[in-house]
């Protein structure tokens, strides 16, 4: 038993560590069922997103599961032509965005369900860029360090800088973000873009989670039910042998 005790006890210390060292996601308190969210969601995405990222496994005419009509997605949310049944690709170049930013940017369909606290990691990495001068694109994020990508809604949401403090062990970490120069959105309008975004991009990540979230409703209602089927045929089968 003490060997036992030993091996679990060691086999939960990376993921001890992991959360001490993890950084505090903001909740974006999305709502799947708001389709007003994800239509700007898909907006704000293809207009600051889609010249670099990709959402190679989500056709545009997906969207019309959240309320845009095969018109509106062709005259609003499609400016390179192509069809509504298309996936949505990038006209950029692997090779040359590899030697543009040091790598491909990545494939942005399954983010949501990839990262560690999935919209909320989303929400909270959009709000979290800083200057820093040492990067090649002078930002830096705190949800992603060192990140490859500068900041392309910085014009909206302005200019941050990091407030740095040494912890305990005395290596330097950021203490909290300070906007120095504001963008065209206020705070709260900047957060709220964050979230449509981050509402968007977790649709897309599981297009059926309400469907599937629904349909597990009626699976545990169901067994539920055989379960006590099958309680009263066991003692019907048993009831002579005891």
């Amino acid at each position: 038993m003490k060997k036992l005790i030993a091996i679990f006890s060691l086999a939960l210390l990376p993921l001890v560590g992991f959360a001490s060292d993890a950084v505090h996601l903001e909740s974006a308190n999305i709502d799947l069922t708001d389709h007003a969210a994800m239509q700007r969601g898909a907006k704000y995405f293809v207009n600051y997103c889609q010249g670099c990222h990709s959402l190679k496994y989500f056709r545009y005419e997906n969207m019309q599961k959240f309320g845009l009509t095969k018109d509106q997605i062709r005259n609003n949310l499609m400016f390179s032509g192509g069809k509504v049944g298309d996936l949505m690709t990038t006209a950029m170049p692997a090779a040359a965005s590899a030697e543009w930013f040091g790598t491909t940017p990545p494939d942005l369909t399954l983010t949501a369900r990839l990262k560690h606290g999935g919209a909320d990691w989303i929400y909270t990495y959009l709000k979290s860029f800083y200057v820093d001068e040492s990067r090649p694109f002078g930002v830096n994020n705190v949800v992603f360090p060192n990140v490859g990508m500068p900041h392309v809604l910085m014009e909206l949401q302005g200019v941050q800088e990091a407030v740095k403090e040494k912890d305990e062990h005395g290596n330097m970490h950021v203490k909290e973000l300070k906007l120095v120069k504001p963008g065209r959105l206020s705070a709260e309008e900047y957060d709220e873009m964050a979230r449509d975004l981050a509402t968007f991009l977790t649709h897309v990540a599981e297009p059926v989670k309400l469907e599937r979230q629904h349909l597990g409703i009626w699976v545990m209602l169901f067994l539920l039910v055989f379960f006590v089927i099958s309680v009263m045929l066991k003692k019907e089968y048993w009831k002579d042998v005891h």
